[in-house]
């Protein structure tokens, strides 16, 4: 039996961060908390199947994030989810290859059509 999804979650938010790995194994699926892209990239990527990201976040911002994720692992896949939506910073991440570019709050449904589109192209 193959085991669900493995989906990291990386916000600078703990109630974010709380909130949304609750709702994600709610879904069936694992999930493992970062508060930042640096101990995100410090981890071992090795069995994450998609990265749901805040756009804003002190130190490593969510571009920069999947910059350094596109040259370890291209075919990861990368879900930015900001409560500070701006139409350049969202065609940047489209065009750079992210899953999806939601807006917080997002519904759960929302969430689901995203994370489907992504672990399965």
């Amino acid at each position: 039996m193959q085991s669900p999804p493995m989906i990291a979650v990386v916000d600078d938010d703990g109630m974010v961060r709380a909130s949304l790995t609750r709702l994600l194994r709610s879904m069936g699926l694992q999930a493992q908390a970062f508060a930042s892209a640096e101990a995100f990239l410090a981890a071992p990527m090795t069995g994450v199947d998609c990265v749901i990201s805040d756009m804003q976040m002190p130190g490593m911002n969510g571009l920069a994030l999947q910059r350094e994720i596109g040259l370890a692992r291209p075919e990861l896949p990368v879900i930015f989810m900001t409560a500070f939506p701006d139409a350049a910073t969202r065609s940047r991440a489209m065009e750079a290859g992210a899953g999806g570019y939601l807006e917080k709050p997002c519904s759960a449904d929302d969430l689901s059509r995203c994370l489907e589109r992504a672990l399965n192209p």
